[in-house]
This record gives structure tokens, sequence and C-alpha cells, in this order.
């Protein structure tokens, strides 16, 4: 006869003769102990400290429950672990492990939780410049674009001979009526469209846009600001821009050449760009014809538009056939002829911008930058600069400690299910907090050889 079903106690099928019953009366038992890693990672570049001092707090000392640094944290490494929805945070804030993270295992009024709960965070994301009577807890927004490349710059422990800013502009689509809201005819969709730099894998700029704009709408301000506080550290790095043919514009190039920055950016073609390699074109046919494969070749010359180009430029031709059909393809520099021969420019140095598109991806897809869902702009610049924050810390995750690891090219997902989607019980003591893992965790030894690593960067 089989046993009775209660509301509390799931029974399933039985294994060697044995009952197997489920029941949520674990006690204290997180999913998320693996965030004791980015805890680590957080104290070794005091991201969260750093970040909160872009707030002020106007809030009664005598009655503040969650400090700006403690919700900031919390925002932050929730999304890290994926929680990318405010209401999450109704539960999250008994979670032991978080409560650890923050420094805070019980709140100071017996009727509150140790953290903060969806409304206290919502205050914080609709927050404004200037502390208001309404909105007590103020963000400079300079003061936090500054801090990306600030991260950026004490990533290295010295100053590289060569960086290359890629820049790129995204669809961040809408589906309500936000503020700004724009089709765009592209995209095919009302969206946003944000503007991120990245050089390799750090994240040093990531601006919300509306979509009526042109894609390099604002570039050069983001760029100017970014390289006059780059080259306040590093006087002598030479600094070269790379983007597709949207951020081939006069003003941008001109700034470029003015200010002693190196620029490679993508090229539409038109039919005088195309008359300029037909001999090549022919030749790429031929060889296609002759191998059977695709064929390319090159051209390098110096060409100039009939009338929005204030100079000539040096601008590379790729000659291709695939399968049949002509792709040409073309690209503008300043760099010189001497300096990187046409087809590595091209093939090596130009083509490695594609790889920016994987970080855009694991920052909209992983990281939740696309949940642009608030009334304002400023609020969901905001939202994108906490989703920002999030893969800065799982990208110094990965930097620092997971370095020459089967993780160390791993995407924030892959190291979010590895490493920190961890169950395990949280024993509180007098004496200490044990975190007590699953024995059977497959990643034992890449999470000890982070955490020694993580310790001793924090050290």
């Amino acid at each position: 006869m089989p046993t009775e079903c209660s509301a509390t106690l799931f029974e399933f099928a039985p294994v060697a003769s044995r009952h197997v019953v489920a029941s949520f009366d674990g006690g204290a038992i997180t999913t998320d102990a693996g965030a004791l890693l980015l805890g680590e990672t957080d104290r070794a570049i005091r991201l969260s400290e750093r970040f909160a001092a872009c707030f002020t707090d106007a809030r009664a000392p005598e009655l503040i429950e969650h400090t700006v640094d403690t919700i900031v944290l919390q925002r932050v490494v929730g999304i890290a672990l994926g929680y990318a929805d405010l209401n999450d945070h109704d539960e999250l804030r008994h979670d032991p492990v978080l409560a650890v993270l923050a420094g805070k295992l019980a709140a100071k009024r017996s009727d509150c939780a140790p953290l903060a709960g969806k409304s206290t965070l919502n205050r914080l994301e609709l927050s404004r410049p200037t502390a208001t009577r309404y909105h007590r807890v103020g963000h400079d927004p300079a003061v936090i674009e500054r801090l990306f490349v600030e991260v950026f710059l004490d990533a290295h422990q010295r100053p590289p001979a060569q960086i290359i800013l890629d820049l790129d502009a995204t669809d961040d689509p809408l589906h309500g009526h936000q503020e700004g809201r724009f089709f765009h005819g592209y995209y095919d969709c009302y969206c946003y469209l944000p503007l991120y730099i990245f050089c390799g894998r750090h994240l040093l700029v990531a601006r919300l846009r509306r979509s009526n704009i042109d894609g390099a709408a604002g570039a050069i301000e983001e760029v100017a600001r970014m390289v006059a506080q780059i080259r306040c550290r590093w006087p002598r790095t030479r600094i070269l821009l790379r983007g597709d043919s949207g951020f081939a514009r006069e003003a941008l190039m001109a700034w470029c050449e003015a200010n002693r920055v190196d620029f490679l950016f993508g090229l539409a073609r038109n039919e005088r760009l195309e008359a300029a390699i037909r001999d090549e074109m022919v030749q790429a046919s031929l060889d296609s014809l002759r191998t059977g494969r695709s064929a390319r070749r090159f051209k390098d010359f110096v060409w100039s538009t009939l009338d929005s180009w204030s100079r000539n430029r040096r601008v590379v031709g790729k000659a291709e056939v695939t399968r049949g059909e002509a792709n040409p393809r073309f690209v503008v520099t300043s760099l010189k002829s001497y300096e990187v021969a046409a087809q590595y420019l091209y093939e090596v140095i130009y083509c490695a911008r594609g790889e920016m598109e994987n970080r855009i991806k694991e920052c909209q897809l992983d990281l939740f930058a696309d949940r642009t869902s608030a009334a304002t702009m400023r609020a969901n610049q905001l939202r994108l600069w906490f989703a920002a924050m999030a893969y800065v810390l799982l990208c110094a995750l990965r930097r620092i400690g997971l370095a020459h690891t089967q993780f160390a090219e791993a995407t924030c997902g892959t190291i979010r299910l590895k490493l920190l989607k961890l169950g395990a019980l949280v024993r509180i003591s007098v004496r200490r907090i044990k975190v007590a893992m699953a024995s059977a965790c497959p990643w034992q030894n890449e999470f000890a050889l982070a955490h020694a690593r993580l310790r001793n960067a924090a050290a």
C-alpha cells in the first residue's frame, strides 16, 4: 500500500529497497557557495568599495539598515550569480553566503533580513545624479565612467607598449514604452543602441544611447575621455582604435590624427573602391577557378572620398572570391605600410575585432545588460552599469584566479555554472562559519587554485 503523501515530504522511486523522500527542511543551505570566490575577487580589486564610493547617501544615519556598500555589493554579486530581477532578492536577502559576503549575518532590527529586498534595491537603481528629498541616494555618472578605466589600468603591473581599443554598437531591444524608445530599421525593432568599448576582455565603456542616431555618435567624447585618463598613467603607450565601418567617420579619424591615436576601421564599399581593386578581383577569380577553392588578393593604396574626407588615407582592399561570388572588403587605417603589410593588417589585426562580439554577448546574455525595462534612460543606464560591473568582477576572477586552467577562456556563464552555483550546507557557530560544499564537486582543484591566487592578490 503506498505511503500517504504530505505537503512537506516528497516520495520518489525506491532504490536498493530503500524509500527515497525529500523535503525542504535542510536548514541553512545555499545554492551559491561559489560566490565566496566572488567575495575574494572583490577584495582583490576593491570593486564594490570603489563602486559604492560613486554614490552619495543623504539618508539619516541612525535609520539606515542597509548601507550603500552592502546593497551595491549585493546587486553586483546577484547579477554575477544569475539573478537578473530585483524580485529575486526578496529570497536572496536570507541567503547565508551572500550575508557572509556582505559581512552582515543579522539585521539591526528583529523584523528585518540581513540583506536588502527588492524595494531598497529599486530605490538604488532609481537614484539620481543629485540626491533629492524623495531620492536620498544619488550617484555620479562621471565617477562611475572613470572607474571602469581605473580598474583596467590597475589590472596591469606595467604599462603595455600598445593597446587596442575595440568600439562597437549593438541593439538592446525594448518591449515597453521606455524613455528614448525608437524603431531601428536595421535591427527591425524598438531598441536602444548602446556603445561598448573593450580592450581585450576588459570593459572600459558601456554607454546607453537612443537608437535614432548614427552608430558612431558620441564616440569621440567617450574616446577622448578614456584616452586622456589612460595617458595620465601610461603616457608612452601606443593606442589603436579598431571598429567596423560604422566608425569610419571623418570627425573620429581626424580626432585620432590630431591626438596621436592610431585607427583601423572597416570601410563601406562603393563603386569607386571596387574599381580600385578590379584587377585584383580578376586575379582572385582566376585563382579560384584554377584551384576550386576560395581565393583572395590584397591591394594597398591611398584613397579619399569625393567630399567628406579632409585628406587622403591609407586603404587596404581585400579582393576575395568565395564559391564563385565576389566578396570585396575594405579597411582604412592610420598605420603605415612599412609598419604592417596589407594582408597581415586585414587578416590578423582587423579580423580579430570579431572577438569583441563574444564579449558583448557575455554582457547581454550572461549578465543581463539588456534588461533595460525601467521607465527612464537614467535608470536604465545605471542598470547597464550594474551589469557591466558584474562582468568586470567575473573578468577579474577569470584573469586572476583561473589563469592557465580550463576556465581561463571560459565565458561568464560557464564560470557561473561550474564554479559559482555550488550547493552547500552553512553551519554558523560562535567561532566560525563553515560552508560545507559537495564532496563530489568535479571542479575542486580549480576552486582551490582560484582561492589561493585570489587570497594572495588580496593580501
